[in-house]
């Protein structure tokens, strides 16, 4: 009797509306995956941490006072993170982004990574997981977009286009 309700329904629907109710439901789904995926992340106040760059330079959480920051984690095993590689070396010469590389060896194989892929931008060594722990990630490529205040304003899981980076950067800069 119900499955016979549900389909008279339907039928009462023209094809545009039925095309309409369907990106909708996609739409619901694909935003509670995202929140569910999201739901160990950073928000608010970035947490208390201290870290020194390969080239040296010590990060910590009041690095960004004066402009907003892509904090990306990324592993040099990650297939998708090296789909991404181009786009983040790109935004680091617009923007300030700082890249932790998780799971992925020490300074010399990072660095020899970097090296062979012509990557510039920075990078924090995270060989053991230890920040991206602080952070909730539990998986790669995965950013935050930091705003002055040091507030995590945006958070992403997975392949992220340059556009939706500069996007968030320029609102978070706001």
């Amino acid at each position: 009797m119900r499955l016979q309700k549900i389909r008279d329904w339907k039928n009462r629907l023209g094809p545009w509306q039925r095309r309409l109710l369907f990106v909708l439901l996609l739409a619901v789904v694909y935003f509670a995956a995202q929140l569910y995926t999201q739901r160990h992340l950073v928000t608010g106040t970035v947490p208390v941490f201290s870290a020194v760059t390969l080239n040296g330079q010590i990060i910590d959480q009041n690095s960004w006072q004066d402009k907003p920051v892509l904090l990306h984690f990324w592993a040099t095993w990650c297939p998708i993170c090296k789909l991404e590689q181009g786009t983040i070396n790109s935004l680091a010469k617009e923007y300030r982004v700082i890249t932790v590389a998780m799971n992925s060896g020490g300074p010399a194989s990072v660095a020899q990574y970097l090296h062979k892929n012509d990557l510039t931008f920075p990078v924090i060594v995270d060989p053991d997981g230890d920040l991206a722990r602080l952070f909730g990630v539990s998986g790669v490529p995965t950013g935050f977009v930091i705003d002055t205040a040091g507030q995590v304003r945006f958070k992403e899981i997975g392949l992220t286009s340059g556009w939706g980076w500069r996007v968030r950067l320029w609102l978070a800069g706001l």
